[in-house]
């Protein structure tokens, strides 16, 4: 279960930056998610759990926003999201996509501290 590395890295990342503003309780860690990011939302979110405790961010939350896959298709210049992961396909002129251009993402976004 990999989540439960990244999920250390996502607390040790919100503690530094949590002390660069103050060093208060963080109550919420916002993430962005892909499809393509390899990792798994529930799997991720108990293994939080775990990562969070006896830190700064015992309380929080962590709440993800999931991203789309997104195409960029060099036969209309357009980018889509993509219908599902097994169709790689524009979905505007069904040309095949040349280009996967979102869906990757594994990023922290925000943190909601208490003052």
């Amino acid at each position: 279960m990999h989540e439960l590395s990244i999920a250390i890295s996502i607390v040790d990342a919100a503690c530094q930056e949590a002390v660069l503003h103050g060093g208060g309780a963080v109550s919420a860690v916002h993430i962005r998610l892909g499809p393509l990011s390899g990792v798994v939302k529930d799997a991720l979110l108990s293994a939080y759990e775990l990562a969070r405790a006896d830190s700064q961010l015992a309380d929080s939350e962590l709440v993800i926003e999931e991203t789309q896959l997104m195409l960029y298709c060099d036969g209309c210049g357009k980018t889509t999201p993509a219908q599902s992961l097994q169709s790689l396909t524009c979905s505007l002129c069904q040309a095949p996509a040349a280009k996967v251009v979102g869906g990757r993402e594994l990023e922290i976004t925000a943190l909601e501290m208490e003052s």
